[in-house]
């Protein structure tokens, strides 16, 4: 994920921004709609925002023109659904292109896609399925989070192997990409389930000392 600025040949970067575009537009009313909530709702999204944004900072190099790391964005898609972290996760990947130099803004559109689109979706039916099969919440959430890492990664190899297929053909430089992303992505992404474990369980545990006695509503 954070595809580097300019590193995206432009019909595929304009491509993946017009995919983003309706998920970014559903999302801003989303989160419009949770901000008139009431204060609960308004410090739990800040929260999740702030979140995401310091856990998907930190980087490890990996493929040529990208880089590993957590997402974050699983715990607000059990939280919210995943839609409103669609554009959440804009605003973050903007001031991290904007602020740290990470992705840019020719990328956003492909980075937005896989975190904030595939990501949240991701952990969203995750979290659904796991708790439909009987399993408990943290399991359930700890599979949401690791699911929406390793999926946005996919996505990210399906964008670079599409955009630089060359000779060997799209599946085989997806595949190729996938690989190496998987050395980093794998061990990346069992971590962050359990940190959305312990951040989930401390908000549980503390939930009316910090004024969220509304997050039996949202789980």
């Amino acid at each position: 994920m954070h595809i580097m600025e300019g590193f995206l040949p432009k019909a595929y970067a304009l491509f993946w921004w017009v995919l983003y575009m309706p998920f970014l537009i559903m999302g801003m009313m989303k989160l419009k709609k949770g901000l008139g909530k009431g204060h609960d709702n308004k410090l739990l999204i800040g929260l999740v925002a702030a979140f995401t944004f310091c856990i998907s900072a930190l980087k490890i190099p990996s493929v040529v023109g990208s880089c590993s790391h957590p997402t974050g964005i699983g715990l607000g898609a059990i939280l919210f659904g995943p839609l409103m972290m669609a554009f959440i996760a804009a605003i973050v990947l903007l001031l991290q292109a904007l602020l740290l130099s990470h992705g840019g803004i020719t990328t956003l559109g492909a980075n937005g896609f896989s975190m904030g689109v595939v990501g949240p979706f991701a952990a969203f039916f995750a979290y659904k399925l796991a708790i439909k099969s009987g399993l408990s919440k943290r399991v359930a959430i700890f599979i949401a989070a690791f699911s929406s890492n390793f999926l946005t990664y996919v996505m990210t190899s399906v964008q670079l192997g599409t955009a630089f297929s060359g000779q060997e053909g799209v599946m085989i430089s997806t595949l190729k990409y996938l690989s190496i992303f998987s050395l980093t992505q794998l061990p990346i992404a069992i971590l962050e389930g359990f940190l959305t474990v312990i951040i989930f369980n401390l908000l549980w545990e503390n939930k009316e000392q910090i004024h969220l006695v509304g997050m039996e509503e949202l789980i």
